[in-house]
């Protein structure tokens, strides 16, 4: 099963270094114009495997979120991908049709999904919603620890505050105000249903 993240950076045109940021991410999940593409300017598609696609959104957010100016919508769409092609944007397939699907009903929120299981689907956009309304405020010094940390996985708080430069209590904090172990434990979750589907 595939993911198709359909996204666009809120507040684009506020800061212009977000671009480089982006492109930067994405390359970890692929590569352009296959796996990814950046097109109208501000919009991106991002194809991933199903059970990596709730951790690439939490990423990208980071990312974009290390920016006090800007924010980033993603609607997550699960499914198959039934025509392969050199650029994403030229594929189509079930999981194209829900990304762009939930895309178009985003509204005000910042991160949805849709599947074939509507059951499945209520159930992660209500903690998708729940875990926005952390996100959705995370300053940029918060964003950028938790993009560190979905980096590092393997870093302890000791070893990632060196990385950072940052005193290990200053981490602490930080993944605490952004709900760190909460989400990862929405990861955990999503990717269990998945292995199910």
């Amino acid at each position: 099963m595939k993911a198709v993240l359909t996204g666009d950076i809120v507040n684009s045109r506020a800061f212009m270094g977000w671009q480089d940021a982006l492109i930067e991410v994405l390359n970890r999940y692929g590569s352009s114009p296959k796996t990814w593409e950046i097109f109208r300017g501000d919009s991106f598609q991002l194809i991933v495997d199903a059970a990596l696609a709730l951790e690439a959104a939490i990423h990208i957010k980071s990312v974009i979120k290390s920016n006090a100016a800007l924010d980033v919508r993603i609607a997550i769409g699960l499914g198959e991908c039934s025509y392969d092609a050199d650029q994403i944007t030229l594929a189509n397939g079930s999981a194209f049709i829900h990304s762009g699907t939930a895309f178009d009903a985003i509204k005000n929120r910042t991160l949805v999904l849709q599947s074939a299981n509507e059951q499945l689907d209520e159930t992660l956009n209500l903690m998708l919603s729940l875990a926005s309304l952390t996100m959705d405020q995370w300053p940029p010094v918060t964003a950028q620890i938790v993009k560190a940390r979905l980096e590092e996985p393997q870093l302890n708080q000791t070893e990632l505050s060196q990385k950072l430069d940052k005193a290990q209590s200053a981490i602490s904090k930080a993944l605490s105000r952004a709900g760190y172990d909460e989400i990862h434990s929405m990861l955990q979750y999503y990717t269990k249903k998945i292995e199910t589907l």
